[in-house]
């Protein structure tokens, strides 16, 4: 069994600092001396139990990882619960076309420096875990899912793999296309996108929200990256659709794991 440990590492100037810090170390991780790949993880409060789950109900990774014997070291950083706080601090680009979001300044950028710059060497020190981008991976949801967007192409030479589940492009579509667009990546790079097919109320509005990350896809795949583009029948926006996803995005971005264990 994998145990989850936590720590809280300071992110000020945002709010709630210092943040905690969930770490998923898989077993045997006590008894050798290996050095694992590792996924970053926002809202990770959302990850692993559901006691710390946001609406009670998480997405099962340490389960599942525990069942896989999944060779995979998991962090992920405790979002802001404060108000709108956290489409702030997840957001990368200031709302546009559209009512729900907040057209405050947002710090989607200062978050993602601080985990390529904070987070990540400070892990490294503690943890026995891979700091070259090629065992290195970046994950979320939502808000979260924009954010690996973001990151897997202004931070690229420290990622080379992104899981985007039902990722919010709609808050700044055009900005995002841009990052894309004028971002060097390499061709190394693997990304997995979804949506679910409920998630919109209207057919029209699903059709518009798939034809985004279809585009969002084609972009990337112009840049050379291996994009797995996926809807997911009868998936909502929730933490147990995004917990079905799990074995589909992890064999996808880390592929090598699982040809281990068939070994």
């Amino acid at each position: 069994m994998g145990t989850v440990k936590t720590f809280q590492l300071g992110i000020s100037p945002l709010g709630q600092s210092p943040r905690k810090i969930y770490v998923y170390l898989p077993n045997g991780y006590q008894n050798n001396d290996r050095t694992y790949p590792v996924l970053y993880m926002f809202d990770g409060h959302n990850l692993f139990f559901d006691k710390t789950a946001t609406y009670g109900k998480c997405w099962g990774l340490k389960k599942y990882l525990d069942k896989t014997n999944l060779p995979l070291v998991v962090i992920g950083q405790d979002c802001n619960h404060t108000g709108d706080d956290r489409l702030l601090e997840y957001s990368p680009y200031r709302g546009r076309g559209n009512n729900w979001f907040p057209k405050e300044e947002v710090y989607g950028e200062f978050t993602a420096k601080w985990f390529a710059e904070v987070l990540k060497p400070y892990c490294e020190k503690k943890f026995r875990i891979y700091s070259d981008r090629e065992h290195v991976g970046i994950a979320g949801s939502s808000m979260g899912g924009l954010m690996s967007m973001y990151v897997i192409s202004a931070y690229n030479s420290v990622y080379s793999k992104a899981a985007c589940l039902s990722s919010a492009i709609d808050t700044n579509y055009q900005a995002l296309q841009k990052t894309i667009r004028t971002s060097p990546m390499s061709e190394d790079t693997r990304i997995y996108m979804d949506f679910g097919a409920n998630e919109e109320r209207t057919k029209k509005a699903f059709a518009r929200a798939i034809d985004a990350m279809l585009e969002i896809s084609h972009l990337y795949e112009q840049k050379g990256c291996s994009v797995y583009p996926r809807v997911i029948v009868g998936g909502e926006h929730s933490e147990a659709t995004w917990e079905k996803a799990v074995p589909v995005f992890l064999e996808y971005l880390y592929p090598e794991l699982y040809s281990e264990r068939k070994q």
